[in-house]
């Protein structure tokens, strides 16, 4: 009856176990700074490391408002679950002069194209790219 009863419920602690996520060091992250100005990214290509964690510092260094549009790389990176909420439809909102902190661990490989969403502001060159390797 003891082994009816515990083998499965041990079987299934053990399988529970193997699947909880440990929590990134966020201490450790890399700290990337962007620079949103009129019509350009600094810098336009990031290049990170599958699978390490990441800190985006955004700055707003014009008057107006800008974003960061990202949809491709924001749904595959692992962002921190309280920092989710600024990124909305895959972008982070921005207006002149403010900032915002992601914390992410990045995606596996590949070129995740960025740009900004405000009319013309990507005709005019506010474009960029993620680069995973």
């Amino acid at each position: 009856m003891y082994t009816t009863f515990f083998a499965p419920l041990l079987a299934a602690l053990l399988l529970t176990g193997t699947t909880i996520a440990q929590t990134p060091d966020w201490s450790n992250a890399t700290r990337i700074e962007i620079d949103l100005s009129n019509f350009k990214y600094t810098p336009e290509t990031i290049r990170l490391r599958q699978g390490q964690p990441y800190l985006f510092h955004f700055a707003n260094r014009s008057s107006g408002g800008h974003n960061f549009t990202a949809k491709a790389f924001f749904a595959a990176a692992t962002v921190a679950p309280e920092d989710s909420k600024l990124i909305l439809n895959g972008k982070i909102e921005l207006d002149g002069g403010k900032t915002a902190d992601i914390r992410l661990i990045a995606p596996g490989p590949g070129s995740y194209e960025v740009h900004c969403s405000h009319f013309m502001h990507s005709a005019l060159g506010m474009t960029g790219r993620i680069v995973v390797e």
